[in-house]
Order: C-alpha cells, then structure tokens, then sequence
C-alpha cells in the first residue's frame, strides 16, 4: 500500500478537544490515528482530546503542530528534523523540511513550499495499532489495577538512510499516545539490512523547536521552560525526575533570528539524548532500539497541578508503583529469626519481611545449602501469606582495580558516582547479574532491595567484555541492569531501589530522608519523618516512597534515638505507624520484631487494620494542605474521585497544649460538586456545603499530640 492509499484508509481527523478536567474525570475520547485535512494535508494527526500532534508527510515527514487541547495552547513555532543520529561519525537528520522563512511561528500556507533535506532518512511510510507492553508485569500482589500496557494508540513512520549514507539501514520513529492522559512516548528503532557493521555514535530521540516561555534580553540566571514534564526510562542516580534525568537538553535555536534575547540564548529546542554515546556497534541483521522518552503537557505552573499530573503519569506508564506491601525490615537472615519475623507478620497483618542489609542474606551466593535453607523459608513464609526476599549491594564497593569502572581522565578506578563501583560489563559484573537472577529463581524468593542500583558510571576500560571502550560503556551498563529489572518485574519480584528505575520496572524509591537523622531524639524522628512524606508526595504517589522506623539503634544516637524495648516507648512507637500508615506510605520497620507485649501488639494491628481498612484512598493521591513545622497542626488530604470514599484528611497535632481551631479543606480533586459528607473517625456524618473554589472548613478539636481523621464523601451519592 502506497503513502496515498494508506492515508486514504484513515478517518479524516475531526477535532474532538475534551473539556473535561482530565484529573478529576473520566475522559471518553480515545486515542486515535487520522487523516490530516486542509493545509496540513498529505498528513497524520495523532490526538486523544488532550494533546495533538500533526505530522506532514511530504516531502518528508515532518511534525508541523504540537497542541494542548486543554488550554487551547500551541507548543510548536518551527519544523525540526523528527531526530537526529550520527552512525560511523556522519551527522544525519530523520525526516524534517526545509525552507520555513520565520522561526518565531509556522504558518500553514508555507509548508506546500518546504523541501525535503537531500541527506536525510527520508520517510517512506507508516503503521498504527494500539499500544504494545516493553516488558511483562506479573501481578501478584495487591495494586490500583491499571491497565498494562497503558492503552492508546501507536503510530510508526519508517524511513530509510539517504543514498549518501549506510546502505540497507532502515529506521523508525516510534509514538505512543495513551487514553485519558496528556503524555506522549517516542522512540527510535534501528534495524540494519546491509551487509556491514554501523556504530551507533548517538542519537537525539526528540527534537521540538518550542515556543517562547519568558523574554530575556540579557542573560539570567535560570531559565524558565515551556510547559512540559520531560523525562525517559535511562535514568539513574537520583531519587527524583529532576536530578535522574539525563537525557533532557533545552538548547538554543541558532535558527531563531528574531527571538528577543540578545545573544540568541534562549533555550527553545528541545532534544532528548543521551549524554554519552551510545556508541553501540550494530552487526548486519541486529536492531537498535533506543530509550524512550516521554513529553508530559502540564497545563498549569501550579505546583500542586503540576504534581498530580507527574503521578498521574507514573500511575499510568508504570503501574506496579501502585503496589504497596507492608513490610518489615529483620536484622538476621538465620532461620529462627526469618521465621520468627514472618510469624509475628502474619500474626498482625504485614505482608512482607526483607532480610536487611547487614543481616548476612547474600543473594550472590551459588552454594546448594544456602539456596535450599532459602527456599525453606520462601515456602514457609507463603504459607503464612508472607512474601521473603531481601538486600543487595551493588554500587558503592569495590571489587577489584580491574573489575571496578575506570576513570578515563586517571585510567585507575576510585572516581566513580558512588567513590569505588564495579563495571557491569566486566567479568564479575556479568557474573553478579547471573547469579542474582539464577539465585531468585531457584529460591522462590518475592523482593529484591537493590542498593547502589547502577548510577550511571562510565568505564574507560578495554578488556571488559560487556563494553568496548568508553563510548558504549554507560548504555551496556544500562541495558544490563533494566534487563535484570524487566526480568524481576515479569515475575513479580518486588523491587525496592533506591533510585529512579520505576519506568523500568522498579517499585519503590526513598521518599526523601537523610539517614542519619534516624539517630536523633525520637521526638524530632516523627516530626521529621511527617515533613519528609509531605516534601516527598509532590512528585511521588505515596506508594512510590518508603520511610524508615529504627526499632533498635541505627547509626548512633543511644537510648533517646532508639524505640526498643519497643513496650517502653510505645507511644512513639504508635506516632510512628500512625503516620505513616495514615499517609499511605509504607516504612522499613528495621529490627528483630515488631512487637514485644500483647499492647504492642494491639497497637501494630490497629494501624494495619486502619491502613487496610482505607487502602484504596490511601494508596491515592495527595493535596497538601499544611506541612509540619511544628508550630502548629499539619494536614494530608488523600482525594480519589472515581472511589466511594473521595477524601480522607488526615490531621495531627505536635503541640503541647490543645488545638481549638477551624480547617479548610480544598475539595475540588474529590470530584464532589455541591454537598460533601463528613465525618470525623468513626463518629457521626455531617453535610457540609462547597463553597464556590471547592472548599469546606471542619472544626479540630484535638488533644497534645494526637492525630485525628476526616472521611469524605459525596452526599449526592
């Protein structure tokens, strides 16, 4: 089928924009493929009611607009190549036009007039059908229930390597657009059909000319970007987007000759790439494919907004973060303490016990003993109903000066992110990433806390044999570890990593905590420990981040730092689960037991039984209402319009004395209209009317040092 014909086997685009707020309500318009009409024409559009783009395909494929439909906004001034590659060190375009006389906007009745570039992969056609997963999930364990993969649509343009160029190289650039959410994904898929080898040298996955975001004549210093989330799954060392992020490059458009800023500075060209290499040698009949990167389009610069969308989105691509097992931390991995750990578990409800760093789990080992005793304990922990796994550390140790990464600057190791880190592409890189694998398929084992997860280290090495040299050693290194992470995520094992892998298959990451101040007064742990989930929800839903309970001493502080016995200090102790399980968030509670006297007891099951009780919107997303600071009461709203229960506020008190007080809580991401109902623990309901920007103000009456809760619904239903 020629370009004409497929094109004319599409529904000619008809704009549907949705009006509906996409975070409060279900959006009915899917993600679709069309014809593209009048001066767009011959052409793709590829929308889903939130966000558009278009695609012109002759001369060559090039995209011609990049709309939010919610605000009715515009994002695209110029037309770009659709990405860049250098393959052998020779600089190509993929598609793109040329000739547009003004770089400040685009008019529709220039582009007749644009020309194709002569050495550019030249589109020579497309396809389209739904969405396709990169990896398996198994799903074994309680979650939101997201659909994987996330539904949409997919849309291929092929190309093919100009006759200046590799022969018998063929090239797609890969979008998915997905239902219901403004989030776009691309991709490059390189496939060689020559006969001789080509060296990915590097790549640009993404190239958009945006338009101005601010106006600087002179030089500032910082700038402010368009009104996007930008990030891809190579990502590494960091605990949030931002300092994960490696791949996004604001740069300035030297082609933008009208722009204000005086030196032509302002960084208006979006590329995605990574920041060194690939480097990669493809061999005649192998493909490449790249990382994909993902183009969030907010629609507000409220932080909270901007927060809820980046969830949404993390949500929606990764959905296992929505799992989130209680769990416990035990110091010994000997039998008698796993299994005395895993009773006291399944006695008050946990779901999980880790052998912790520290305890003596070696998850590298390859002797038959300790594979069986493991085993053992994975059988006898499932039939408690209790998932086993537990620590290992792969960063941050040293292995030897040949198997370590070596600095390219010194040639000697010691240089990497984390001081001295092994080389995943040397000897006992492989060979760790084997046995890790072959060990947790022979022991039955459900968790995998990966500390030190790669950190994006680069390796001037020549003799590993899982790189070449510099050039390839950061994406081998990468394709390593996300391969043992998409493996685990197709059978279940939970993954805790203290990094940003979850676009690969990660569940959890730090919520944001210095460690050493679990050896602080106990007192300063809880209020510290509140302001951390609150600081930490704005990017991440609250199953995203764990937090941490020293039940016995940890890094210092003595008997003031520490809650064991735990009898002793159980109010503590209760402020601990209390806040976190009302959060939604789930703690590594790190010691021999979790509870040492029938009270104790009581207390733990309690707060699971609450926590399991409200699962649902707990698991949901955050509004930040007031952040501890100890000078008076902080408050979480959790809100979920699509469950019975939309709200539930939870408030605490740090105070010495009372607090007699009224509250407002901003209702508008409950989806309640008019009238909410209210009531306060398990006490009485009462109605209460929205007023005209969605709030609602209830009464606290609270004692010293409490917490109390509001559940909310919608007296409409």
């Amino acid at each position: 089928m020629d370009l004409g014909q497929a094109l004319a086997a599409l529904p000619a685009h008809e704009p549907a924009p949705n009006r509906l707020d996409w975070l409060v309500h279900d959006i009915d318009t899917r993600a679709t493929v069309s014809r593209a009409k009048g001066a767009q024409a011959p052409g793709l559009v590829l929308s889903n009611g939130l966000l558009r783009r278009v695609f012109r395909l002759a001369p060559d494929a090039a995209t011609i607009a990049f709309d939010n439909l919610r605000t009715d906004t515009g994002l695209l001034r110029a037309v770009s190549p659709e990405a860049r590659i250098t393959l052998d060190g020779q600089a190509y375009d993929v598609g793109g036009l040329l000739g547009q006389p003004e770089f400040a906007y685009l008019r529709p009745e220039w582009l007749p007039d644009m020309t194709a570039a002569p050495a550019a992969f030249h589109c020579t056609g497309f396809d389209h059908g739904p969405t396709q997963a990169p990896f398996a999930w198994k799903r074994k364990r309680y979650s939101a229930g997201g659909a994987w993969p996330a539904p949409g649509v997919r849309l291929t343009l092929h190309f093919e390597s100009p006759s200046t160029g590799p022969h018998g190289l063929a090239l797609d650039v890969v979008y998915e657009l997905y239902d219901g959410i403004p989030v776009l994904c691309k991709w490059l898929e390189l496939r060689n059909g020559g006969s001789t080898p080509v060296r990915v040298d590097s790549f640009s996955a993404e190239v958009l000319a945006l338009v101005d975001h601010e106006t600087s004549v002179g030089e500032p210093n910082h700038w402010s970007y368009p009104l996007l989330h930008v990030e891809s799954d190579y990502a590494f060392h960091g605990m949030g987007p931002a300092d994960a992020d490696v791949t996004t490059c604001w740069l300035a458009d030297p082609r933008y000759t009208s722009q204000v800023n005086y030196l032509l500075a302002a960084p208006l060209l979006l590329e995605t790439r990574p920041p060194i290499g690939p480097g990669m040698d493809l061999a005649p009949g192998q493909a490449f494919p790249s990382f994909r990167s993902f183009i969030v389009s907010l629609d507000s610069t409220d932080r909270e907004r901007r927060g809820l969308s980046l969830r949404r989105f993390y949500r929606t691509l990764a959905p296992w973060v929505t799992e989130n097992p209680i769990l416990m931390h035990v110091r010994h991995a000997d039998g008698d303490a796993v299994r005395a750990a895993i009773d006291q578990c399944a006695d008050v409800g946990f779901e999980m016990v880790i052998m912790t760093f520290g305890s003596g789990f070696d998850a590298e080992t390859e002797d038959p003993e300790v594979i069986a005793t493991m085993r053992a304990l994975a059988d006898y922990a499932h039939s408690r109903g209790i998932e086993l796994g537990g620590y290992s550390l792969l960063a941050s140790r040293t292995v030897s000066p040949t198997e370590d990464v070596i600095d390219p600057a010194t040639g000697e190791p010691g240089h990497a992110k984390f001081g001295n880190s092994p080389c995943l592409g040397g000897n006992w890189g492989q060979q760790y990433l084997r046995r890790i694998q072959a060990f947790y398929e022979q022991t039955g084992l459900d968790i995998l806390e990966h500390d030190g997860s790669y950190p994006g280290d680069i390796c001037a090495s020549t003799s590993h044999p899982g790189h070449r040299d510099l050039a390839d050693s950061q994406w081998s290194q990468w394709q390593a570890i996300t391969a043992l992470y998409h493996w685990c995520r197709g059978q279940g094992i939970y993954l805790n990593v203290p990094d940003w892998y979850f676009l690969n298959g990660s569940n959890k990451t730090g919520m944001g905590y210095r460690e050493t101040n679990w050896s602080l007064p106990r007192d300063r742990q809880i209020l510290l420990g509140r302001q951390n989930i609150y600081d930490g929800t704005w990017e991440k839903s609250p199953s995203m981040g764990w937090m941490f309970v020293p039940l016995v001493e940890y890094q210092g502080g003595g008997e003031a730092a520490t809650l064991e016995p735990l009898s002793e200090h159980l109010g503590d102790y209760a402020a601990h689960l209390a806040q976190n399980f009302s959060a939604g968030v789930q703690a590594c509670y790190r010691g021999p037991r979790l509870f040492d006297s029938e009270a104790t007891r009581a207390v733990v099951a309690r707060w699971v039984a609450f926590y399991k009780e409200h699962r649902d919107i707990l698991d949901s997303d955050v509004i930040h209402v007031r952040r501890p600071d100890a000078r008076g009461i902080d408050c979480l709203l959790h809100v979920n319009p699509r469950l019975p229960i939309r709200g539930l506020a939870v408030v605490h008190n740090p105070l010495d004395e009372p607090v007699y007080q009224r509250l407002r809580l901003p209702l508008y991401y409950t989806g309640i209209e008019r009238v909410a109902r209210v009531r306060e623990r398990v006490g009485d309901a009462a109605c209460h009317w929205l007023t005209r920007d969605h709030t609602i103000t209830v009464n606290l009456s609270m004692e010293p040092h409490s917490m109390t809760w509001f559940v909310i619904e919608d007296a409409a239903t």
